[in-house]
């Protein structure tokens, strides 16, 4: 066991870690700009919807993006109905760190470490900033290689291959791994990471790959949750939003994961790019589809989730009658 354990849990670790470098960095560079372009241009949900996908782009983090949403709209800076795009973008936006580790330059992570280390010793605030996002590239990079570590000792033992062989629902043992798992570390790409990674190595096949991305976009929806908690009913409704968004499109695209297996195959020869193609697919598809329909969608969370004087008010006027 300590063959699989340790690599992994150090692979797992050592990409978390330039996630969060990474985040930091992007964080400080942007300032204040990346909460004022989120409280200007969201008056539209067309507007929303590009904020939120270019802010998740560059912060390389939807979830931190939905915090930072739901913080302003229990501060009542923003309401419920400007959320909706923000939410659709993010999960557009998120496809950036995917596609970037499906480029197979994990030979660099360890030139890319220590670029960034000389650019974090230069005296300038900014240049330490750049330094830790070019060294959180390289510990992602470097966690992914380490985690793939594992593919020998798993495919030796088979007990992937034998939990696959006796599932009568492989698709669905993805979406609960992906969902279980991403709600575990608060990562959904290191998860897809782990995903692009197994199924390079030959220990999971395709379609259990991408059932375990459609399930990764429900996990993430577990920090939105945890910082609603406490906060008024409008911050709660946007967690509720991301939610259903995401399970409904998980309940859409579940079936129909073997005709998304041959679309992946024939969008590259690459396994790990396969992977990340049909996350961007998937997210993209999804968003745009929902996203003509964000006035009637936030009527239905507000609907499921009323505001507590709102709904007194409508039994009220239902009692008089």
């Amino acid at each position: 066991m300590k063959e699989m354990i340790i690599p992994f849990a150090t692979g797992l670790a050592i990409f978390l870690f330039g996630m969060q470098l990474l985040r930091y960095g992007l964080e400080v560079l942007a300032g204040d700009r990346l909460q004022q372009a989120l409280l200007r241009f969201t008056r539209t949900p067309a507007r929303g919807f590009l904020t939120g996908m270019v802010s998740t782009a560059f912060l390389q983090s939807s979830s931190a993006v939905t915090v930072i949403t739901i913080g302003f709209v229990n501060a009542g800076i923003l309401n419920f109905s400007q959320t909706i795009g923000i939410i659709l973008g993010t999960n557009i936006g998120t496809t950036l760190t995917t596609e970037i580790l499906a480029l197979k330059i994990e030979d660099f992570a360890v030139p890319l470490i220590l670029l960034g280390a000389l650019f974090y010793l230069l005296p300038r605030k900014k240049s330490k900033c750049i330094g830790l996002v070019i060294g959180g590239f390289g510990c992602i990079f470097l966690g992914m290689d380490a985690m793939q570590w594992i593919a020998f000792p798993l495919k030796r033992r088979g007990w992937i291959h034998w939990i696959l062989e006796s599932s009568t629902h492989p698709v669905l043992w993805g979406i609960l791994a992906g969902t279980a798992v991403t709600g575990l570390v608060q990562s959904s790409g290191a998860v897809i990471a782990i995903a692009m990674g197994f199924y390079a190595s030959g220990i999971i096949p395709l379609p259990f790959a991408i059932a375990v991305v459609l399930g990764s976009n429900v996990g993430t929806c577990v920090t939105g949750l945890l910082a609603s908690i406490g906060s008024n009913r409008a911050a709660k409704q946007v967690a509720l939003a991301h939610l259903t968004l995401n399970i409904a499109g998980v309940l859409v695209f579940g079936p129909l994961v073997p005709y998304l297996t041959q679309i992946a195959l024939l969008l590259s020869d690459n396994p790990a790019a396969q992977v990340a193609h049909i996350q961007t697919l998937y997210n993209v598809i999804c968003s745009v589809l929902v996203l003509p329909f964000s006035a009637p969608f936030a009527r239905v969370i507000t609907w499921l989730l009323p505001d507590p004087v709102i709904a007194w008010s409508f039994r009220q006027r239902r009692n008089r009658r």
